[in-house]
Protein backbone atom coordinates (compact mmCIF):
# COMPACT_ATOMS: atom_id res chain seq x y z
CA UNK A 1 0.00 0.00 0.00
CA UNK A 2 1.27 3.71 -0.77
CA UNK A 3 0.09 7.15 -0.20
CA UNK A 4 -1.70 9.78 -1.62
CA UNK A 5 0.78 11.52 -1.94
CA UNK A 6 2.49 8.71 -4.27
CA UNK A 7 -0.87 8.60 -5.95
CA UNK A 8 -1.74 12.23 -6.78
CA UNK A 9 2.43 13.72 -7.15
CA UNK A 10 3.32 10.64 -9.88
CA UNK A 11 -0.11 9.14 -11.27
CA UNK A 12 2.12 7.57 -13.85
CA UNK A 13 5.13 6.08 -11.95
CA UNK A 14 2.15 4.84 -9.56
CA UNK A 15 -0.10 3.27 -11.99
CA UNK A 16 3.10 1.33 -13.59
CA UNK A 17 4.17 0.07 -10.34
CA UNK A 18 1.11 -2.01 -9.65
CA UNK A 19 0.38 0.38 -6.29
CA UNK A 20 -2.59 0.72 -4.64
CA UNK A 21 -3.69 3.60 -2.08
CA UNK A 22 -3.39 2.49 1.11
CA UNK A 23 -7.25 4.40 1.49
CA UNK A 24 -9.52 5.27 -1.79
CA UNK A 25 -10.26 8.65 -1.32
CA UNK A 26 -9.66 11.91 0.23
CA UNK A 27 -8.62 15.37 0.34
CA UNK A 28 -5.77 16.71 -1.98
CA UNK A 29 -3.66 19.78 -0.29
CA UNK A 30 -5.47 21.80 -2.69
CA UNK A 31 -9.13 20.93 -1.57
CA UNK A 32 -9.82 18.96 -4.64
CA UNK A 33 -11.76 15.38 -3.35
CA UNK A 34 -9.99 11.94 -5.05
CA UNK A 35 -11.03 9.13 -5.30
CA UNK A 36 -9.04 6.03 -6.58
CA UNK A 37 -11.43 4.00 -8.93
CA UNK A 38 -9.43 1.41 -9.86
CA UNK A 39 -5.75 0.87 -11.73
CA UNK A 40 -5.42 3.78 -13.89
CA UNK A 41 -8.59 5.36 -13.21
CA UNK A 42 -8.77 8.93 -10.52
CA UNK A 43 -11.69 11.04 -10.40
CA UNK A 44 -11.37 14.28 -9.15
CA UNK A 45 -13.95 16.61 -7.08
CA UNK A 46 -13.80 20.14 -6.68
CA UNK A 47 -14.64 21.62 -3.43
CA UNK A 48 -17.58 23.75 -5.11
CA UNK A 49 -20.54 22.83 -7.11
CA UNK A 50 -18.88 21.66 -10.56
CA UNK A 51 -20.06 23.80 -14.20
CA UNK A 52 -19.15 20.45 -16.23
CA UNK A 53 -17.71 17.77 -16.94
CA UNK A 54 -14.65 16.09 -18.35
CA UNK A 55 -13.14 12.80 -18.79
CA UNK A 56 -9.85 12.95 -19.52
CA UNK A 57 -7.92 9.93 -20.99
CA UNK A 58 -4.57 8.77 -23.10
CA UNK A 59 -2.33 5.85 -23.24
CA UNK A 60 -5.21 3.52 -24.75
CA UNK A 61 -2.55 3.16 -26.76
CA UNK A 62 0.65 1.95 -24.53
CA UNK A 63 3.02 3.55 -26.56
CA UNK A 64 1.92 6.87 -26.92
CA UNK A 65 3.19 8.19 -23.89
CA UNK A 66 3.74 12.16 -24.32
CA UNK A 67 -0.10 12.43 -23.63
CA UNK A 68 0.27 10.28 -20.42
CA UNK A 69 3.14 12.07 -19.00
CA UNK A 70 0.92 15.10 -19.74
CA UNK A 71 -2.14 13.81 -17.55
CA UNK A 72 0.31 12.87 -14.89
CA UNK A 73 1.63 16.36 -14.28
CA UNK A 74 -1.85 17.87 -14.32
CA UNK A 75 -2.99 15.53 -11.70
CA UNK A 76 0.42 16.78 -9.66
CA UNK A 77 -1.03 20.32 -10.09
CA UNK A 78 -4.78 19.80 -9.44
CA UNK A 79 -3.63 18.08 -5.82
CA UNK A 80 -1.24 21.10 -4.85
CA UNK A 81 -3.16 23.93 -6.32
CA UNK A 82 -1.11 24.88 -9.39
CA UNK A 83 -4.13 24.02 -11.57
CA UNK A 84 -7.60 25.16 -10.37
CA UNK A 85 -10.44 22.79 -11.03
CA UNK A 86 -13.88 23.78 -11.38
CA UNK A 87 -15.11 20.44 -13.53
CA UNK A 88 -15.47 17.14 -12.21
CA UNK A 89 -12.30 15.50 -13.90
CA UNK A 90 -11.97 11.48 -14.80
CA UNK A 91 -8.42 11.16 -15.24
CA UNK A 92 -8.25 7.65 -17.22
CA UNK A 93 -4.79 5.92 -17.90
CA UNK A 94 -5.82 3.21 -20.53
CA UNK A 95 -3.55 0.37 -21.66
CA UNK A 96 -1.70 -0.32 -19.31
CA UNK A 97 0.16 -3.62 -19.70
CA UNK A 98 0.75 -2.27 -23.29
CA UNK A 99 2.43 0.93 -21.09
CA UNK A 100 4.56 -1.40 -19.38
CA UNK A 101 5.67 -3.12 -22.53
CA UNK A 102 6.52 -0.17 -24.41
CA UNK A 103 4.09 -1.41 -26.61
CA UNK A 104 0.64 0.00 -28.55
CA UNK A 105 -1.20 -3.24 -27.11
CA UNK A 106 -0.45 -6.71 -26.58
CA UNK A 107 -3.32 -8.79 -28.19
CA UNK A 108 -5.70 -6.49 -29.65
CA UNK A 109 -5.75 -2.42 -30.43
CA UNK A 110 -8.05 -1.31 -27.87
CA UNK A 111 -9.02 1.68 -29.18
CA UNK A 112 -11.11 -0.98 -31.80
CA UNK A 113 -12.89 -2.80 -28.76
CA UNK A 114 -15.69 -0.15 -27.03
CA UNK A 115 -19.55 -0.47 -28.18
CA UNK A 116 -18.91 -3.65 -27.69
CA UNK A 117 -16.88 -5.26 -29.30
CA UNK A 118 -14.78 -6.24 -26.85
CA UNK A 119 -17.41 -9.45 -26.00
CA UNK A 120 -16.36 -10.81 -29.74
CA UNK A 121 -12.44 -11.16 -28.86
CA UNK A 122 -13.10 -12.89 -25.09
CA UNK A 123 -9.65 -13.83 -25.50
CA UNK A 124 -8.02 -10.65 -26.00
CA UNK A 125 -5.85 -9.28 -22.70
CA UNK A 126 -7.03 -6.07 -24.15
CA UNK A 127 -11.19 -6.94 -23.97
CA UNK A 128 -11.25 -6.78 -19.77
CA UNK A 129 -9.99 -3.32 -19.51
CA UNK A 130 -12.26 -1.82 -22.76
CA UNK A 131 -15.09 -3.01 -20.75
CA UNK A 132 -13.79 -1.67 -17.71
CA UNK A 133 -13.23 1.68 -19.21
CA UNK A 134 -16.67 1.73 -20.68
CA UNK A 135 -18.28 1.05 -17.31
CA UNK A 136 -16.15 3.83 -15.75
CA UNK A 137 -17.58 6.56 -18.52
CA UNK A 138 -20.89 5.65 -18.29
CA UNK A 139 -20.88 5.56 -14.21
CA UNK A 140 -18.60 9.09 -14.52
CA UNK A 141 -21.51 10.67 -16.82
CA UNK A 142 -24.70 9.00 -15.23
CA UNK A 143 -27.15 11.55 -13.92
CA UNK A 144 -24.61 14.43 -15.49
CA UNK A 145 -27.20 17.14 -17.08
CA UNK A 146 -24.51 20.03 -17.47
CA UNK A 147 -21.80 19.85 -20.09
CA UNK A 148 -19.57 16.82 -20.47
CA UNK A 149 -16.27 16.20 -22.41
CA UNK A 150 -14.15 13.20 -23.11
CA UNK A 151 -10.81 14.53 -24.61
CA UNK A 152 -8.70 11.39 -25.09
CA UNK A 153 -5.06 12.20 -26.23
CA UNK A 154 -2.95 10.05 -28.26
CA UNK A 155 0.09 10.36 -30.28
CA UNK A 156 0.67 8.90 -34.13
CA UNK A 157 2.77 6.42 -35.66
CA UNK A 158 3.92 8.68 -38.11
CA UNK A 159 4.94 11.94 -39.54
CA UNK A 160 1.89 13.82 -40.27
CA UNK A 161 1.67 17.07 -42.58
CA UNK A 162 -0.39 18.77 -39.66
CA UNK A 163 1.21 18.01 -36.87
CA UNK A 164 -1.42 18.24 -34.25
CA UNK A 165 -4.83 17.17 -35.46
CA UNK A 166 -8.04 16.01 -34.24
CA UNK A 167 -11.06 13.17 -34.89
CA UNK A 168 -14.40 13.94 -34.33
CA UNK A 169 -16.94 11.15 -33.86
CA UNK A 170 -19.68 10.69 -35.73
CA UNK A 171 -23.22 10.17 -33.57
CA UNK A 172 -25.97 11.84 -36.09
CA UNK A 173 -26.03 14.82 -33.71
CA UNK A 174 -25.36 18.77 -35.30
CA UNK A 175 -21.85 19.44 -34.73
CA UNK A 176 -21.00 21.98 -31.69
CA UNK A 177 -19.55 25.19 -32.14
CA UNK A 178 -18.22 24.62 -28.40
CA UNK A 179 -16.16 21.55 -29.33
CA UNK A 180 -14.35 23.72 -32.94
CA UNK A 181 -13.41 27.03 -30.13
CA UNK A 182 -11.58 24.26 -27.99
CA UNK A 183 -9.49 22.80 -30.51
CA UNK A 184 -9.01 26.40 -31.94
CA UNK A 185 -8.27 26.89 -28.01
CA UNK A 186 -5.63 24.11 -28.20
CA UNK A 187 -4.15 25.56 -31.34
CA UNK A 188 -5.13 22.22 -32.72
CA UNK A 189 -4.31 22.65 -36.99
CA UNK A 190 -6.91 20.17 -38.40
CA UNK A 191 -9.88 18.18 -37.70
CA UNK A 192 -11.21 15.01 -39.06
CA UNK A 193 -14.99 14.32 -39.26
CA UNK A 194 -15.74 10.53 -39.42
CA UNK A 195 -18.87 10.24 -41.41
CA UNK A 196 -19.86 6.77 -39.94
CA UNK A 197 -20.16 5.21 -36.22
CA UNK A 198 -16.66 3.00 -34.42
CA UNK A 199 -15.19 0.99 -32.05
CA UNK A 200 -13.28 3.86 -30.92
CA UNK A 201 -13.36 5.86 -27.14
CA UNK A 202 -14.37 8.83 -27.98
CA UNK A 203 -16.97 7.11 -29.95
CA UNK A 204 -18.52 5.34 -27.40
CA UNK A 205 -18.60 8.34 -25.09
CA UNK A 206 -20.17 10.67 -27.71
CA UNK A 207 -22.74 7.88 -28.48
CA UNK A 208 -23.34 6.60 -25.15
CA UNK A 209 -22.96 9.55 -22.75
CA UNK A 210 -24.09 12.09 -25.28
CA UNK A 211 -20.52 13.58 -24.68
CA UNK A 212 -18.66 15.83 -26.76
CA UNK A 213 -15.78 14.05 -27.29
CA UNK A 214 -12.56 14.25 -29.73
CA UNK A 215 -9.54 12.32 -30.05
CA UNK A 216 -6.48 14.12 -30.31
CA UNK A 217 -3.05 13.00 -32.67
CA UNK A 218 -0.21 15.70 -30.62
CA UNK A 219 3.23 14.29 -32.46
CA UNK A 220 4.87 11.26 -32.95
CA UNK A 221 5.41 8.09 -30.27
CA UNK A 222 8.30 8.13 -28.10
CA UNK A 223 9.39 6.26 -24.99
CA UNK A 224 8.57 7.45 -21.53
CA UNK A 225 10.91 10.34 -20.77
CA UNK A 226 11.85 11.24 -24.47
CA UNK A 227 9.39 13.30 -25.21
CA UNK A 228 9.19 17.29 -25.46
CA UNK A 229 6.24 17.98 -23.93
CA UNK A 230 6.29 21.81 -24.34
CA UNK A 231 5.79 21.24 -28.17
CA UNK A 232 2.18 19.82 -26.68
CA UNK A 233 1.95 23.10 -24.21
CA UNK A 234 -0.92 24.18 -26.19
CA UNK A 235 -3.02 21.22 -25.39
CA UNK A 236 -2.06 21.32 -22.23
CA UNK A 237 -3.03 24.48 -21.52
CA UNK A 238 -6.61 24.50 -23.31
CA UNK A 239 -7.14 21.45 -20.91
CA UNK A 240 -6.48 23.28 -17.84
CA UNK A 241 -8.50 26.57 -19.34
CA UNK A 242 -11.77 23.75 -19.86
CA UNK A 243 -11.25 22.01 -16.45
CA UNK A 244 -10.87 25.30 -14.50
CA UNK A 245 -13.82 26.91 -16.36
CA UNK A 246 -12.28 29.74 -18.37
CA UNK A 247 -13.20 31.34 -21.43
CA UNK A 248 -10.92 30.29 -24.56
CA UNK A 249 -8.02 32.36 -25.21
CA UNK A 250 -6.72 31.25 -29.02
CA UNK A 251 -8.20 30.86 -31.74
CA UNK A 252 -6.21 29.53 -34.34
CA UNK A 253 -7.16 28.80 -37.79
CA UNK A 254 -7.96 25.43 -38.27
CA UNK A 255 -8.46 22.91 -41.61
CA UNK A 256 -11.56 20.56 -41.79
CA UNK A 257 -11.53 17.22 -43.41
CA UNK A 258 -13.98 14.69 -43.81
CA UNK A 259 -13.74 11.26 -44.38
CA UNK A 260 -14.73 9.72 -47.73
CA UNK A 261 -13.84 6.56 -47.71
CA UNK A 262 -11.92 4.07 -45.60
CA UNK A 263 -9.24 1.44 -46.91
CA UNK A 264 -9.73 -2.02 -45.14
CA UNK A 265 -6.97 -5.02 -45.23
CA UNK A 266 -9.25 -8.16 -46.19
CA UNK A 267 -6.04 -10.81 -46.38
CA UNK A 268 -2.57 -11.36 -46.12
CA UNK A 269 -2.17 -10.39 -49.63
CA UNK A 270 -3.07 -6.64 -49.12
CA UNK A 271 -0.80 -4.19 -50.74
CA UNK A 272 -0.31 -0.37 -50.08
CA UNK A 273 1.14 1.58 -52.39
CA UNK A 274 2.12 4.10 -50.01
CA UNK A 275 5.62 4.66 -48.87
CA UNK A 276 5.87 3.73 -45.32
CA UNK A 277 8.04 7.47 -44.66
CA UNK A 278 4.66 9.40 -46.33
CA UNK A 279 2.65 11.57 -43.74
CA UNK A 280 -0.69 11.43 -42.43
CA UNK A 281 -2.68 14.33 -44.85
CA UNK A 282 -0.76 13.32 -48.00
CA UNK A 283 -2.65 14.60 -50.78
CA UNK A 284 -3.38 12.42 -53.68
CA UNK A 285 -4.86 12.91 -57.33
CA UNK A 286 -7.89 11.33 -59.25
CA UNK A 287 -6.90 8.23 -60.38
CA UNK A 288 -4.37 6.99 -58.19
CA UNK A 289 -4.59 3.59 -57.55
CA UNK A 290 -3.35 3.39 -53.78
CA UNK A 291 -4.54 0.03 -52.43
CA UNK A 292 -5.62 -3.95 -53.67
CA UNK A 293 -6.06 -7.13 -52.11
CA UNK A 294 -7.29 -9.71 -54.62
CA UNK A 295 -9.77 -7.99 -56.95
CA UNK A 296 -10.08 -5.06 -54.25
CA UNK A 297 -8.83 -1.87 -55.77
CA UNK A 298 -9.17 0.83 -54.47
CA UNK A 299 -8.75 4.55 -56.66
CA UNK A 300 -8.77 8.15 -55.78
CA UNK A 301 -12.02 9.49 -57.13
CA UNK A 302 -12.03 12.94 -55.97
CA UNK A 303 -9.98 15.90 -57.80
CA UNK A 304 -7.71 15.19 -54.16
CA UNK A 305 -7.81 13.29 -51.39
CA UNK A 306 -5.53 13.04 -48.32
CA UNK A 307 -4.78 9.64 -46.57
CA UNK A 308 -4.67 9.78 -42.94
CA UNK A 309 -3.22 6.68 -41.17
CA UNK A 310 -1.85 4.41 -43.66
CA UNK A 311 -0.76 1.66 -42.05
CA UNK A 312 -0.66 -1.87 -44.12
CA UNK A 313 0.67 -4.33 -40.81
CA UNK A 314 -3.41 -4.30 -38.96
CA UNK A 315 -4.77 -7.13 -38.81
CA UNK A 316 -7.16 -8.54 -41.93
CA UNK A 317 -10.52 -7.22 -40.92
CA UNK A 318 -9.03 -3.82 -39.84
CA UNK A 319 -8.54 -0.43 -41.10
CA UNK A 320 -5.64 0.60 -42.92
CA UNK A 321 -6.02 3.87 -43.85
CA UNK A 322 -8.53 6.17 -44.19
CA UNK A 323 -8.96 9.09 -47.33
CA UNK A 324 -10.52 12.40 -46.53
CA UNK A 325 -11.02 15.54 -48.19
CA UNK A 326 -11.06 19.54 -47.27
CA UNK A 327 -14.43 20.15 -46.54
CA UNK A 328 -13.28 23.66 -43.91
CA UNK A 329 -15.22 26.27 -45.81
CA UNK A 330 -18.71 23.92 -45.24
CA UNK A 331 -17.93 23.12 -42.29
CA UNK A 332 -17.29 26.06 -40.18
CA UNK A 333 -19.97 27.86 -42.49
CA UNK A 334 -22.33 25.22 -41.00
CA UNK A 335 -21.87 25.77 -37.10
CA UNK A 336 -24.60 27.17 -34.74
Amino acid sequence: MTSSADLLGDFLTFTLGGARPGVAHGLAPSGVRWTWQGEGVLLLEPAQTPRHSVLASAGIHGDETAPIEMLSSLVADIANGRAPLAARMLVILGNIGAMRAGERYIDDDLNRLFSGRHASSPDSREAPRAAELEDAALKFFDGVVHAKWHIDMHTAIRASVFEQFALLPHTGAPLARAMFDWLRDARLQAVLLHREKGNTFTHFTAQHANALACTLELGKVRPFGQNDLARFAASDAALRRLIAGEAAKENAPLRVFTVVAQIDKQSEHFVLNVASDVPNFTAFAAGTELARDGDYRYRVSHDEERIVFPNPKVKPGLRAGLMVVDTTESTLGSLD
